[in-house]
């Protein structure tokens, strides 16, 4: 591994200008001009390993590389390129300050896309085939979702020797073996209108049955299993003197287990509304928990060595957010956090990467490949 570290060291500045190529090109969710912008400019980086398959969608292009390793079994890399904010919402769309590079998308997450670049590069130019054939898939909707992204990156997962996905790390570092999924619901609460002065009687509260869903909902958590529901937004009422007539909530569910999202998908649908209103629930089960497998815990083993060899160590993490790992650790092996080390994600001017650790996280993805 010290000749690979070596290459990429000595190209650290090109790596560092790539990602800056990358980060300039604001490319927010549904802003389909600057995702298609990003995806032009990597398929012609991409276009050097293999062939290119772009995928035309109402939120942005999907771009799929094909690269031929010494075996037809496939490694699967996953990203995704939109960001989340506005166009112009940075006081500096790319800034270096000591060590560390910052701008929208930095970490969260096209430095890891222009790691696992490097890594290709790094095998190129020292005449390594990849023991396996690889698939890299970049998806324009992560962060709204993956609508249009979900199902390229099931059918591409299927049959797969293992998705490395290409997020950021934890913020220490260690790679990511687990994450919650994710619901999402929305709750319409009816009333019955009437004059607060006149015949309050005769209304039937919105809000206040809202008041009584929520009291229930939050009685579901288990803190134990990590199961939490947040009713995190809320709508209703007209104005002061009227009995309000209709509320709607949305709320946010995560767990660590299919079953703990059966249990409470069941028992939030069979809450009972105060008498004279009615509750209708949207959504569902959007990501399903990345739990890990005999098989993503042997990628971890793989990684820390391959890690150690180079010269720093990882260890494994359980987190909350979700990813698009989410969609295949049941599909195929799976092992996220392979992306860039740095800090702020979503946090506007915090953004930021680690540049010193390019070269070495950039290592770790080109060993895995090799292994």
């Amino acid at each position: 591994m010290k000749n690979i570290l070596t290459y990429l060291e000595n190209h650290t500045t090109d790596i560092l200008a790539d990602v800056e190529a990358l980060v300039r090109i604001e490319s927010p969710s549904n802003y389909i001009e600057g995702v298609n912008r990003v995806q032009d400019l990597t398929g012609s980086w991409l276009g050097e390993f293999g062939q290119i398959n772009r995928h035309p969608s109402p939120h942005g292009d999907v771009v799929h590389t094909h690269i031929q390793g010494r075996s037809n079994e496939r490694i699967v890399f996953l990203a995704h390129i939109d960001t989340v904010h506005p166009v112009g919402s940075w006081s500096n769309v790319w800034s270096i300050k000591d060590d560390q590079a910052f701008g929208p998308g930095t970490y969260d997450m096209k430095a890891g896309v222009v790691q696992a670049l490097w890594a290709l590069n790094a095998l190129k130019s020292l005449g390594i085939t990849p023991s396996s054939s690889i698939d890299f898939l970049l998806t324009p909707d992560e962060e709204t979702g993956s609508e249009v992204g979900q199902p390229y990156i099931e059918d591409i997962a299927k049959g797969a020797k293992a998705v490395l996905v290409l997020e950021p790390p934890f913020m220490n570092g260690d790679l990511k073996i687990a994450r919650k999924g994710i619901g999402e619901y929305k709750f319409h609460i009816q009333g019955k209108a009437a004059h607060q002065g006149l015949e309050p009687e005769n209304g039937r509260n919105a809000i206040v049955s809202a008041a009584h869903l929520i009291s229930e909902l939050v009685k579901l958590q288990d803190w134990d299993k990590g199961t939490t529901l947040g009713p995190n937004v809320i709508q209703g009422g007209t104005v002061s003197n009227v009995v309000a007539d209709h509320v709607t909530l949305d709320m946010d569910l995560r767990i660590w287990s299919l079953d703990e999202a059966e249990r409470a998908d069941k028992a939030l649908r069979a809450i009972q509304p105060l008498e004279g209103t009615r509750y209708e629930i949207s959504g569902g089960l959007n990501r399903p928990p990345m739990e890990p497998s005999e098989g993503s815990l042997k990628l971890f083993d793989e990684a820390r060595k391959i890690a150690n060899e180079i010269g720093f160590d990882v260890g494994a993490s359980r987190v909350g957010g979700g990813s698009d790992g989410n969609f295949t650790s049941h599909l195929a092996p799976t092992l996220d956090g392979l992306g860039a080390f740095g800090a702020g994600a979503h946090q506007k001017d915090k953004e930021c990467i680690h540049i010193p650790s390019l070269a070495p996280r950039s290592a770790l993805i080109t060993g895995m490949l090799i292994k």
